[in-house]
């Protein structure tokens, strides 16, 4: 609706404009030493077609890296998570996820029986999940 309006104006503002003087062609001899084809100018040339610039192959090799190293990474935590987890036995100190600390009195397939108060002799059943890491006693 706005674009009959448009026109128009457009159309004026062409037909206002100074007229362009005519450029110069290049002859032959001079198309030689400039490396500019000769011919008329108005005349678009056709450019060679350009591959990916070596730009995007970089980033491209930069992302795959990025996610290569960080799968590693993640391979690694899991597989020291699980052998801290497979180590576990009676007696050792301990921090859950939660902050409790506590001494592993029992160890089963899939829980742990944990002793957080040696005056009440209060003991959890947590899954073994739950253990964050096994602290270890400081000797004196």
């Amino acid at each position: 609706m706005s674009t009959p309006f448009i026109y128009p104006i457009l159309t004026l503002a062409q037909e206002d404009a100074p007229p362009r003087p005519p450029a110069a062609t290049p002859t032959a001899d001079q198309a030689a030493t400039t490396g500019q084809p000769a011919g008329d100018p108005g005349t678009p040339q056709a450019k060679p077609p350009q591959g990916m610039p070596p730009f995007f192959f970089i980033i491209f090799a930069a992302l795959i890296f990025m996610i290569i190293f960080s799968m590693s990474g993640q391979r690694k935590e899991k597989k020291k998570r699980e052998a801290l987890l497979t180590s576990l036995k009676k007696g050792d100190r301990i921090q859950t996820i939660g902050g409790i600390l506590g001494t592993v009195v029992e160890v089963r397939d899939e829980h742990v029986v944990v002793k957080i108060d040696e005056n009440t002799n209060t003991r959890v059943k947590l899954s073994r999940t739950a253990v964050q890491s096994v602290l270890q006693e400081k000797n004196e």
